[in-house]
């Protein structure tokens, strides 16, 4: 399992790492505290815009984890 912390300012942001992630066949959790949403989610990701979040990948995909370095901080 591979963590990354990322941070989505804009809804453009949510909407690009949001289809990155529909494009996988495994599970992607974001996690906020104790809040978890499913990557997958455009409404969930999107309720934790400008926050730091941990993007938990169940699996591996290049493009995905390209956005996530895109958007990390």
């Amino acid at each position: 399992m591979e963590k990354n912390m990322v941070k989505f300012n804009r809804v453009d942001d949510v909407r690009e790492f949001v289809a990155a992630a529909a494009k996988c066949d495994f599970d992607i959790d974001v996690t906020y505290n104790k809040v978890v949403v499913d990557a997958k989610s455009f409404l969930g990701v999107l309720s934790l815009a400008s926050l730091p979040v941990l993007v938990a990948m169940h699996g591996e995909n290049p493009q995905l984890r390209q956005v996530c370095q895109k958007f990390a901080c």
